[in-house]
This record gives structure tokens, C-alpha cells and sequence, in this order.
């Protein structure tokens, strides 16, 4: 599983007029589900979500993770991140799960989210969005996990 994570200081993300999900403070993460991926790599995924250390100490290091400073998470589904993108001028789908299999997995890391951090929102599988944030620094990392 694939997480594109953005340090920030607000997030949202809209479906047709309605909010679906807001945060202030914290990390928004796109995620992206791949053909071969299962729900160790879910979890697995959310370990280093939860975990990865990108807000400040007290000497301006990144040396803080999301658990340590309580901040939201937003986690929005995103499937072009699975696309495979290595060849030609229009991704391939091929790499990525199917919808079927992604919503599944999609909807398990939401639900371990939801299990081990009080703040988490979320946008809707399947649906057109529109997300809109503040990027704090600009901080953003690529994180990756597979199954063991």
C-alpha cells in the first residue's frame, strides 16, 4: 500500500457541496492501494502513518510523529497512486487493485485509524473529491508498505 502524507495545518475535502472530512493540524494522506496488497500491508501502512516522525521538536527537528502531537488525520483514497506510470504519456492501471479489493482495504486502515487515533476523517471511496490544504513547510513524504 502507498501513502502520499502531507504535513498540515488544515485539510479537507469536499464531495458535491457537502465537507466529508476536515482536519486542522496534522497530516492529510492519500492512499493508494496496488494489486498484491493485504491487510499486513495495511496495517503495516498505518504503523508508519501513525508513526513517521515530520513535526517539530522544541529545536525545529522533524523528530515528532502524528501520535506524538494529537493531530488529525485525513485519509483520502487515491487510486492514481497505484498507477503505473513508467513507460508511455497515460498511466496503466494494471499495478492497482481492484475497486472491489482496494474499498476493502481502504476501509479496514480507516477502521484501525479510527481504533488507535481519536482524530481521523476520511474522504469517500469511489467518489469525485476535492481536497484542499495548507501544506506545512512544505512537508511531504512517499510511504510504502508490503505485506512481510
Amino acid at each position: 500500500m502507498i501513502a502520499l502524507i502531507q504535513r498540515v495545518n488544515f485539510a479537507q475535502v469536499t464531495v458535491g457541496e457537502r465537507v466529508a472530512g476536515r482536519i486542522e493540524r496534522g497530516l492529510l494522506a492519500l492512499i493508494g492501494v496496488q494489486a498484491t496488497d493485504c491487510a499486513a500491508a495495511a496495517t503495516r501502512l498505518l504503523e508508519r502513518v501513525l508513526g513517521y516522525r515530520v513535526f517539530p521538536d522544541d529545536e525545529g527537528r522533524m523528530n515528532r510523529s502524528l501520535l506524538d502531537v494529537g493531530g488529525g488525520l485525513l485519509l483520502v483514497p487515491q487510486f492514481t497512486l497505484a498507477a503505473d506510470t513508467r513507460k508511455g504519456a497515460r498511466a496503466g492501471f494494471s499495478t492497482a487493485a481492484t475497486p472491489e479489493v482496494a474499498q476493502a482495504l481502504f476501509c479496514r486502515f480507516v477502521a484501525e485509524a479510527q481504533a488507535r487515533h481519536p482524530q481521523v476523517a476520511t474522504g469517500e471511496f469511489g467518489a469525485h473529491m476535492r481536497v484542499a490544504l495548507e501544506n506545512d513547510g512544505p512537508v511531504t513524504f512517499w510511504l510504502e508498505a508490503h505485506a512481510s
